[in-house]
């Protein structure tokens, strides 16, 4: 399996720039993963600075990526092209919306009753 992981408020419960706590449950589970051969990607709008910032305190927490803010090569090879759309299985973020549940995680999210 492929994980697209984004940083702040998944992997770090801080806000852009600033880099804050981990979050360990996350952190560890996407270890294992790795361990057992699962593909993980660093999905993310940081750029410059404050990506180096980002990768190094992963890096730091023990968590390592196999593409950075990009397809992995093999993905890349198989369709021929780079999409800018990482290509994965699982999309990990705190803003996400589930597509088969979206109604719901929207009310859940937004909608104050």
């Amino acid at each position: 399996m492929i994980f697209a992981v984004d940083f702040d408020g998944t992997l770090s419960y801080g806000e852009w720039p600033e880099v804050g706590p981990a979050n360990y449950n996350l952190i560890d589970y996407l270890k294992n993963r790795r361990l057992l051969g699962d593909k993980l990607i660093l999905w993310t709008c940081r750029a410059g600075e404050a990506l180096d910032n980002a990768v190094e305190w992963c890096t730091g927490n023990g968590l390592e990526f196999d593409a950075i803010n990009d397809n992995l090569p093999e993905i890349t090879e198989k369709y021929g092209n780079n999409s800018r759309k990482i290509t994965c299985d699982v999309y990990i973020d705190d803003r996400a919306v589930n597509a088969g549940t979206y109604y719901q995680d929207m009310d859940r999210m937004w909608c104050h009753e």
